[in-house]
């Protein structure tokens, strides 16, 4: 969902879902004709890898959340957490090195910055977030606190 609000078109932004913080496309909804050919080679690019693809599931002790980095170092992405428990997760794939004497031919591997963000729920140990990353995927584990379970006392009825 959109970080602009719903005035510049699209999709809402809601506080309770926490897929609205992602990151804004600027070339959503624009009459391209199904073609991007008259937005600059950078901007395409960057628009193209904005969004990684990420998986957030719930286990019943944690919050994890896959993205496919493929040919991403880990060096080469930031997993933040910032204030009010928003989970950001940015990069930048480099472009490859074009030679003097190289002719492409065809170029469809996308690269650029890519900036994710989600909202954590308020039953997350945010001291104890840990980020792992095997064979071009990044997961993201946010342990949850456990749910304190109400204790029910019997009182008895005199008389």
């Amino acid at each position: 969902m959109s970080l602009i609000p719903s005035f510049f078109g699209g999709r809402r932004s809601n506080i309770f879902d926490p897929f609205s913080l992602d990151i804004w496309d600027p070339f959503d909804g624009l009459p391209f004709s199904g073609t991007v050919a008259n937005v600059p080679t950078s901007a395409r690019e960057t628009a193209a890898f904005a969004s990684a693809r990420i998986d957030w599931k719930e286990t019943p002790e944690s919050h994890v959340f896959k993205v496919d980095l493929p040919g991403i170092k880990k060096e080469e992405v930031n997993v933040e957490v910032e204030e009010g428990r928003v989970l950001q997760i940015s990069g930048e794939r480099s472009r490859e090195q074009e030679e003097k004497n190289d002719k492409w031919h065809h170029m469809e591997r996308s690269s650029g910055k890519f900036l994710r963000r989600f909202r954590l729920p308020e039953n997350t140990k945010m001291e104890e977030i840990k980020a792992t990353m095997e064979n071009g995927v990044l997961t993201v584990t946010v342990p949850k606190m456990e749910e304190r379970k109400r204790e029910v006392k019997a009182i008895d009825i005199s008389g």
